[in-house]
C-alpha cells in the first residue's frame, strides 16, 4: 500500500519476540530446554500469527495447525508418552509459555488433548488403554475431550450429577452413563471423551467414550467472545453405553480427578504469562512506531510509566512460575501453591492486557494488533481451571487453617 505522510496508517510491526527475561529469572534452563522453548516460538511465528486472526474472526478450528503440532510434537502438552522423548516440567512451562505468546485457543487445544484427556488416560488408565490411545493422542490421529463441567456444577465440580450404572448388554459387561457436560473443548468434534460420572459406589470415576457411541450428542456452544478458536461443547449423554474396558482403573475418586487437574494448574499459570508478554511486546513495539505530537509515543513519560508496570508485573509472573515448576520437579509443589501460581498470574495477565489495550487507543480493539485477541481470551485463562474465587479459598485456607467453602 502507497503511504501519504499524514493520510494513510502506517502498517505497524508489532509481533516480533523481545525474548522478555529483565530479571533473569530462565538464565539457567538448560539449552535442551532453550531449544524447546524457542522451537515453539518459531513455530508461533512462522506458523500461527500469519493465520490465527482469521480462525479467531471465523469461529474455526484451525485443525491444518492441530495437525503441525502433532507433527512437531508439540500436541501432547509435555505428557510422558511411550516411544516419545521426556519433556522436563521447565520445558513443558517454556512451550506453554511461547504457545499462548501465539493464542490462547492453540494452548487450550494442547491443554485439552494433552494435558487432559491424554493425561487421564496415561496417569489413570490400564496399561491396555495407555497402549491404545496414548501414541495415536500424541500424534494427533485421535483427538480427546475432558468431560467434567456440567452446566450446574462448574466450581463445584465434585458434587457432578452424571451417572454410570453397571448393566450387561447384548451379553456384553458395562455401563450406561446418563447425564450432560458443558463447556468441554473438542467435546463436538473429537473422536473420544474422558467423561466424570458418579458410579454405584458414590465415588467419581472416569470413562473413555467414543463420540460416535449412540445416545451422545454434543452441540457447539455458539456465541463465545473468548477462545474462538477451539470449540467447547454442549453434551448431552442418553443412556450411553459403553464396554467394561473404558472405565480408567485407577479412577477410583474425585481425588484422582483430582490429580489430573492439579497438573495442569502450573500449565495455565505459564499461558497466563505468555499471554502477558504478547500484549507487553505489542504495547513497546506500537510505543515505538506510534507518531503523535510529533513525536513517538515512547518518548512520553506516561507511556514509559506503564511500560513499567507492565514489565514489573510480567517479571514477577516470570519469577513466581519458575520457582514452582522447581518445586514441582522436586515433587514439593503443593496444591495451594499452584492455585497461588495461577492466581496470580491470570491476574497479572489481565492487568498488563487492560493496560496494552489502553495504551494502543483505538488501534487496540483492532485484531490485526494482537491485544484485542488476547485481551478477550485471557478472561477464558482465568476463569478454567478454578475461577479466582476458588483459587482464593484454597490459599486462604492454607493461610487460615479454616475452610471458607460453602
Amino acid at each position: 500500500m502507497t503511504q501519504t505522510p499524514g493520510v494513510t496508517a502506517p502498517d505497524y510491526d508489532l509481533t516480533q519476540p523481545l525474548d522478555i527475561d529483565f530479571a533473569g529469572a530462565f538464565a539457567d534452563i538448560t539449552e535442551e530446554e532453550r531449544a524447546q522453548q524457542l522451537a515453539v516460538r518459531q513455530f508461533v511465528q512462522d506458523e500461527v500469527l500469519p493465520v490465527i486472526d482469521g480462525y479467531w474472526e471465523r469461529y474455526e478450528v484451525p485443525m491444518d495447525l492441530v495437525k503441525r503440532m502433532a507433527e512437531l510434537d508439540f500436541l501432547r502438552d509435555g505428557v510422558d508418552v511411550p516411544g516419545f522423548r521426556k519433556i522436563s516440567k521447565m520445558a513443558e512451562g517454556l512451550s506453554a509459555m511461547e504457545m499462548s505468546r501465539g493464542d490462547g485457543s492453540v494452548t487450550t487445544i494442547c491443554g485439552v488433548q494433552g494435558g487432559l484427556a491424554l493425561r487421564s488416560i496415561t496417569m489413570l488408565g490400564s496399561d491396555e488403554q495407555i497402549e491404545k490411545y496414548a501414541g495415536p493422542m500424541a500424534r494427533g490421529e485421535i483427538l480427546g475431550a475432558f468431560a467434567l463441567t456440567e452446566p450446574t456444577h462448574g466450581s463445584d465440580s465434585v458434587g457432578l450429577e452424571t451417572s454410570a450404572v453397571k448393566e450387561t448388554r447384548d451379553g456384553v459387561e458395562g455401563y450406561v452413563i446418563n447425564g450432560e457436560k458443558k463447556w468441554i473443548g473438542f467435546g463436538s468434534i473429537g473422536d473420544i471423551s474422558v467423561v466424570w460420572a458418579r458410579g454405584e459406589d458414590g465415588q467419581v470415576h472416569g470413562y473413555i467414550v467414543p463420540q460416535d457411541t449412540p445416545g451422545y450428542r454434543a452441540t457447539t456452544i455458539e456465541g463465545k467472545l473468548s477462545l474462538r478458536a477451539i470449540h467447547q461443547a454442549h453434551i448431552v449423554l442418553d443412556d450411553v453405553f459403553v464396554p467394561a474396558d473404558c472405565l480408567l482403573p485407577k479412577s477410583r475418586s474425585f481425588k484422582d480427578t483430582g490429580r489430573v487437574l492439579f497438573a495442569t494448574r502450573l500449565g495455565v499459570a505459564w499461558g497466563a504469562v505468555g499471554q502477558a508478554i504478547a500484549c507487553y511486546e505489542t504495547a513497546v513495539a506500537y510505543s515505538q512506531q506510534r507518531v503523535q505530537f510529533g513525536r513517538p509515543l515512547a518518548a512520553s513519560q506516561m507511556v514509559q510509566e506503564r511500560l513499567t508496570k507492565m514489565l514489573s508485573i510480567l517479571t514477577q509472573m516470570q519469577l513466581l512460575v519458575k520457582q514452582m515448576t522447581r518445586l514441582d520437579e522436586a515433587e514439593q509443589l503443593t496444591g495451594p501453591q499452584a492455585s497461588l501460581a495461577k492466581y496470580t498470574c491470570t491476574r497479572g495477565a489481565r492487568e498488563i492486557a487492560a493496560i496494552a489495550r489502553d495504551l494502543l487507543g483505538g488501534n487496540g480493539i483492532l485484531l490485526e494488533n494482537r491485544v484485542a485477541r488476547h485481551f478477550a481470551d485471557i478472561e477464558a485463562l482465568h476463569t478454567y481451571e478454578g475461577t479466582e474465587s476458588m483459587q482464593a479459598l484454597i490459599i486462604g485456607r492454607e493461610i487460615t487453617g479454616t475452610s471458607a467453602f460453602a
